[in-house]
């Protein structure tokens, strides 16, 4: 069995000395902060921009309502219903937050988002 340590910043002292060089930089302004030497950011390098493939977004367990048969539907496949359904939803999110973006399954089923989603559920399977 592995053993996972996991350490943060915060689980460390700071000496006076360090205390001190932090505070003083923490009151000068972002005007004074020389950034001349960082690369500006353009367009291009968001486009190429993959999320951290650590991250993981921070679950909040509640209570929700579904028609029996999307349940149903979403048991039949196997262990993690609950985690294909939460996909099929972030998917979705997606789709409405950035409509301009469409992916290689909304273009072969334009006219039946349920078509789609359950592409996308086998393949997570």
């Amino acid at each position: 069995m592995t053993k996972i340590v996991r350490k943060s910043l915060s689980d460390k002292r700071l000496s006076a000395g360090r205390k001190r060089r932090l505070e003083k930089l923490s009151r000068v302004p972002d005007s004074e902060i020389d950034t001349s030497e960082l690369p500006e950011l353009t367009e291009k390098f968001w486009q190429n921009a993959v999320r951290n493939p650590f991250y993981r977004p921070v679950k909040q367990q509640l209570t929700l309502r579904l028609d029996a048969d999307i349940i149903a539907w979403l048991r039949r496949q196997g262990r993690g219903y609950q985690t294909r359904a939460n996909a099929l939803l972030r998917e979705a999110m997606l789709r409405d937050l950035n409509p301009k973006r469409t992916t290689r399954r909304d273009r072969s089923h334009p006219d039946n988002p349920r078509q789609s989603a359950m592409i996308h559920s086998r393949r997570a399977s």
